[in-house]
This record gives structure tokens, sequence and C-alpha cells, in this order.
């Protein structure tokens, strides 16, 4: 399978004043995501993500190592061809109107299709966009500026979506919509980077997950990489019976945690008292690993000198 991505032993060093020393923010991040893949990107802040998209996107320069896309170096400007890119915070030309902003990036990136404006006000009305389309950018609200940026993303036509905080400003619908249309792009075979604080929607999304850490690589897991390591299952129920082994999280709210073998047996005993069951999930879940990941990195001796930069 071609490969969408392929960094190797990439490193980026800030510099600092003469009173301290330069600051290495990735430090010999190596991976490879294959053309199709949803990859998400975690990690706290300061532990180098945005670093990383910058070096993918050719905003910075690497102190060390490579970082391909489709095969060719990211400098060379015919790797983001197809690129699709939104940064954590877009800053976007807010005397323009989004339907203005949107055609004006279907020309930037020579995409030529006979009813382009049509394209764009598809974009815009998949993004809750289309009654403000004409509207300067400039009044526009946080999550509104960060729908045109991805309807902008979507409109030019792309085969890789990098996306810093995608879902960062938007209300609990407007992320449901993000997330769907996300999903549909996947499944027609588009790849994605993207990074979020929202582990659930990256839980959600991703194919595979690497938690980066103080500038490493810590580890690259799947959903299924998941469940194998940790057997036990979280079950949520409501019910007046109070059940040996459950603990009450409310009035009539009872959970129990149990082996994968236990479950039928437990699922057994609701039925019998009556219970609705409300809930069965692993008991591990993206932000569980992301936790035990930062715990057992905090006793390492590079934890203890690390500066704070910015994420």
């Amino acid at each position: 399978m071609s490969r969408a991505i392929s960094i190797v032993g990439l490193s980026k060093t800030y510099p600092r004043s003469w009173s301290s020393p330069a600051f290495e923010a990735v430090k010999g991040l190596t991976l490879e995501i294959p053309q199709g893949e949803v990859f998400g990107f975690i990690g706290a802040n300061g532990a180098g993500k945005s670093t990383t998209i910058k070096l993918l996107t050719g905003v910075l320069k690497p102190s060390a190592g490579q970082a391909k896309m489709f095969g060719l170096d990211v400098h060379d400007h015919r790797a983001r061809q197809g690129l699709g890119y939104v940064p954590e915070n877009p800053s976007l030309y807010d005397y323009l109107s989004p339907l203005e902003f949107l055609l004006m990036g279907m020309s930037l990136h020579g995409v030529s299709l006979p009813a382009v404006k049509a394209h764009c006000m598809g974009w815009l009305e998949r993004f809750s966009l289309a009654g403000v389309a004409k509207k300067r950018i400039r009044s526009f609200s946080k999550g509104m500026v960060q729908r045109v940026a991805l309807a902008h993303a979507m409109a030019i036509k792309p085969r890789l979506l990098i996306l810093d905080e995608p879902l960062s400003g938007l209300d609990p619908v407007g992320r449901k919509d993000v997330v769907d249309i996300l999903g549909e792009f996947r499944n027609s075979g588009g790849t994605i980077f993207l990074t979020s604080h929202v582990l659930h929607d990256i839980e959600r999304l991703a194919d595979r997950f690497g938690l980066i850490h103080q500038g490493r690589l810590m580890t690259v897991q799947s959903p299924a990489d998941l469940l194998q390591d940790e057997q036990t299952l979280t079950v949520r129920s409501s019910g007046s019976l109070a059940l040996q082994g459950f603990v009450a999280e409310t009035q009539g709210r009872w959970r129990i945690d149990v082996r994968r073998d236990q479950l039928w047996s437990v699922l057994d005993a609701l039925r019998e008292a009556r219970h609705t069951v409300l809930e069965i999930r692993p008991t591990m879940t993206l932000e569980g690993v992301f936790l035990r990941y930062l715990g057992t990195s905090a006793n390492a001796p590079e934890a203890a000198g690390a500066a704070p930069v910015e994420k």
C-alpha cells in the first residue's frame, strides 16, 4: 500500500537565549501512514504535535530527518498538491466572504470544475454556512471561522487532510457534523492526520493513534490493540434492586467492572432483576492509555528538565 506520509528520524530544535539551552521539540520521530488511513496524533500541550504538523506542511524546516508526502519531500511544492490543512486557530482573510474564500482556494489549488460556484456552495451548505456565504468573515464567531476553514479544506478535493484540533470551538451539533463529514471522506479513500483534545472523537474516527510525549513518539496502537491489552468491561444499568458486585453511581444507577468471560452472566442477572442496561464499554479507553503513558514517563530523567514550549 502506498504511503501518504512517511517520516524518518524527524527532529526539530528551537534555539534559546544565551542563558538557556536549545530545546528539542520533536525527537527522532519515525512514522508511516498509508493512504486511506485516519491517524490520530495525541499528546499534552507542549508534546510536539503542532511542531510536527508545521514540519509536515513545510512551515518549519527540520533540524534532522526527513518527512515526505506521497513520496515527495514536504518542501517540494508538488507534495502539497491535494493537501487540505486546517490549523488549530485558522487565520483567514477576514475581509472576504466564505464563498469568496472557497473560490480563492479552488483557484490557488488549481481545481477546475464546470460549476465551481455551485461546488463551493455545496460545501458551505454541508457546514451550515450557506446562509452567510456572502457575509464578511470578520463578523464570524470562532466556531464559524473553524467551519469556513474546514469547508475550504474539503472544497479543494483533497487526497490528504491535516487537521490540528479541527473540532476546536464547535458546539456539539457542529462537532457531530464534522465527524460525519470526516467519516465520509475516510470511506471514500481519503487520508486524515489529525490532533484533538477530544479523545472520544479520535476513538470514533481513527484507524490508529500515536501518542507523543515530550517530543518522542511513545506508542502507536489501533483500537483493536486497546481491546487486546485490556480484557475488562464496564457495565452500567438502571433499576431499583441492588445487585451483588454493583456499585451505586447515583440513586437507581449502577456500575460493575467485569472480565469479558463474565459478561453474559452479568447480563442474565440484570434481566432477572429487571434492570435496564445503559452502557457496555471497554474499561480501557484512549484517555486511559494517554494517562497511563504519561504516568509511565513522569519519572523519566528527561521529564524533570523539560521546559514548556508551544503545543
